[in-house]
């Protein structure tokens, strides 16, 4: 299963966050740090507290709705507003 950790950008969504993943590579060709950035929409258990801006893991998992895929498995780093 494949594990991510990102920051969360939206928490609109019922039951659900949208989480942004930044990766880091070399390319190949200019030996340049590039980054790249995708977002995952994931779900959320009710007795999760998280808001914008937290540091969270998510897993992938069984397709729970159309475009949600991965669950939070746990907070990171949670920011105080």
């Amino acid at each position: 299963m494949k594990s991510l950790q990102g920051k969360v950008v939206s928490t609109k969504m019922t039951g659900t966050v949208v989480v942004e993943v930044v990766r880091k590579f070399r390319h190949p060709l200019y030996q340049k740090t590039v980054s790249r950035h995708k977002k995952y929409k994931a779900s959320v258990s009710t007795d999760q507290q998280i808001s914008e801006g937290d540091e969270v893991m998510i897993r992938e998992s069984r397709p729970i709705a159309k475009s949600v895929n991965f669950i939070v498995t746990k907070i990171v780093k949670k920011i105080v507003q």
